[in-house]
């Protein structure tokens, strides 16, 4: 469980904006900062599959629009 843990802190390190000093002042920012940085990592695991492919050809046969 600790090793999750620590690749899970690590995947949000990897955003630099994390890990230097945060500039912007206005109140709340830094909590979304944080947030789409814990976000992150979970978006590259969702989308570590390659989508299937899509034929655009198929858009163009006529029979799609009935």
């Amino acid at each position: 469980m600790r090793i999750e843990v620590e690749h899970v802190i690590a995947g949000i390190k990897r955003c630099r904006i994390v890990k230097d000093v945060l500039r912007l002042t206005k109140e709340g920012i830094s909590d979304l900062v944080l947030a789409i940085a814990c976000g992150l990592p979970n978006l590259r695991v969702a989308c570590r599959h390659p989508l299937p492919d899509f034929d655009l050809r198929y858009l163009l046969d006529p029979a799609y629009y009935r």
